[in-house]
């Protein structure tokens, strides 16, 4: 079990588990129901296998995801959220309302700008 160093900021503990490109993009794409790993590759164009393989291995191990394997061939993988992480969608939901009104934001100024 890990230790817990009461000196850490809470926000780098959070990046430490979903920091990065990708992760908080691929617990988005699960966030409406469980994904097969072409359709969240299919999702994400510009993530390499490898990358989305490493990501979601590591979501897994965070216990923020649960990988489903079904005993067929072709072998079956599914991916959803966890119940921990979807504690986590209302931050991410928070990161989409933030990212909303940025863009807003960008597009007015140069509305503005092209005046």
């Amino acid at each position: 079990m890990e230790t817990v160093d009461e000196n850490l900021c809470p926000v780098e503990t959070t990046l430490s588990v979903i920091g990065g490109k990708w992760k908080v993009i691929i617990l988005w794409h699960l966030v409406n129901g469980t994904k097969r790993f072409n359709e969240l590759q299919h999702s994400m164009p510009q993530i390499t296998r490898k990358m989305l393989t490493q990501q979601l291995r590591e979501l897994e191990k965070d216990g923020l995801i649960i990988r489903k394997v079904y005993p067929q061939v072709p072998p079956k993988v599914e991916y959803s959220l966890s119940d921990y992480g979807k504690t986590f969608i209302p931050v991410m939901e928070s990161l989409a309302n933030w990212g909303f009104a940025h863009l807003e934001r960008i597009r007015r100024s140069q509305q503005v700008a092209s005046i």
